[in-house]
């Protein structure tokens, strides 16, 4: 799963080291000649930003440096920084966004395309908004699984011809394994005041053998270590379309959970007319198009080229894909993870 929905526990430790590695890193980058726009959180390798950032610079003369940080120590930079901002905008996980809001790191701009974003996908001020997203999925390796289908619904993986070939990441310590158990309990009907269903569910999972591998199981599953990973789409797509893998995504019939991805403009920001363009670029037509040749789901309708529509699932398996309350899903957590310690794996 991408850096973006790691937990913010190990950052915050990191405080002091993160940013002043941040600070000595970004004020060499603005020393050069040009406009710059310092952007944590934007990885060349992830999302097509290496492309985005090279089109953004072509259109406006406006660079943006390649930044590697996660979620968790893009917030903690800008904690560390906030008396004298060095970024001008972030890119995190959608519950980051609303911690962002809490510590008064950001500051609201509706850029053009804002009313177009749903609005359980954006902070009603402009202080956080969605840029693209992914989906809780089952990533399949078919080879693996032989001559047994591919799952199609969460019921089915509580089949036994899928015993023992199951797995997720542990939602205690990996928030895209606290997604998949959203989405279960969504799946079975229940909600984030009622994990019961959920709970149940888990219950059952984990005893057809459900493994949790430790970190990103990409690799676990191209080997066919483990045959079904229910994670995000786009990992999928890439093990398909770029590793070549026998693999197939599954948005389950029950439906699923969107794993949304913000951005900020930084409060204080030192270039925040850049910040803003950059923010601009991404909600454009342009913009959007090119996310989706990076394996995510543009939060705007727009047109997508046939040739990189096609490597998604139809858009109706999307209309199964949910929104909740996600700064109430991170709310909530805590008292989840109780009773997944307590009830699921105490069995």
């Amino acid at each position: 799963m991408k850096r973006g929905w790691l937990g913010l526990t190990l950052a915050v430790a990191m405080v002091g080291m993160v940013g002043c590695s941040a600070a000595g890193s970004a004020t060499g980058a603005a020393g050069g000649a040009g406009k710059m726009a310092i952007v944590y959180n934007n990885s060349d390798e992830w999302a097509s930003f290496g492309t985005i950032r090279q089109a953004f610079k072509e259109k406006t003369g406006i660079e943006v440096p390649n930044d590697n940080k996660n979620s968790g120590q893009s917030v903690t930079a800008m904690i560390a920084e906030k008396d004298s901002p060095i970024a001008d905008a972030v890119y995190y996980g959608i519950v980051f966004g609303s911690q962002a809001v809490e510590k008064d790191l950001v500051e609201g701009y509706k850029p053009p395309h804002f009313d177009e974003i749903p609005a359980a996908l954006k902070d009603p001020d402009g202080k956080w908004m969605t840029v693209h997203y992914g989906a809780i999925s089952f990533i399949v390796n078919k080879q693996a699984l032989g001559s047994t289908p591919a799952p199609q619904s969460w019921a089915d993986l509580l089949k036994p011809e899928y015993k023992g070939k199951v797995g997720f990441l542990d939602p205690s310590s990996a928030a895209v394994g606290y997604s998949v158990t959203v989405a279960a309990n969504l799946a079975m009907g229940g909600d984030l005041d009622n994990w019961n269903p959920g709970i149940d569910y888990l219950k059952k999972l984990e005893a057809n053998g459900v493994i949790h591998p430790k970190g990103t199981a990409n690799a676990k599953v191209m080997k066919g270590e483990i045959p079904i990973i229910i994670d995000a789409d786009f990992n999928g797509y890439k093990m398909k379309y770029e590793e070549n893998g026998p693999i197939d995504v599954v948005i389950p019939k029950e439906g699923s959970l969107k794993l949304p991805y913000v951005m900020s403009i930084i409060k204080n920001a030192p270039h925040k007319e850049a910040g803003q363009q950059y923010l601009d670029f991404l909600l454009s037509d342009e913009g959007q198009q090119m996310f989706a040749k990076g394996f995510v789901r543009p939060v705007r309708n727009v047109q997508i080229p046939g040739e990189v529509e096609s490597k998604f699932l139809p858009a109706a398996d999307y209309e199964r894909v949910r929104d909740v309350d996600f700064a109430k899903m991170n709310q909530v957590q805590n008292a989840f993870i109780e009773r997944w310690k307590s009830e699921v794996l105490a069995n």
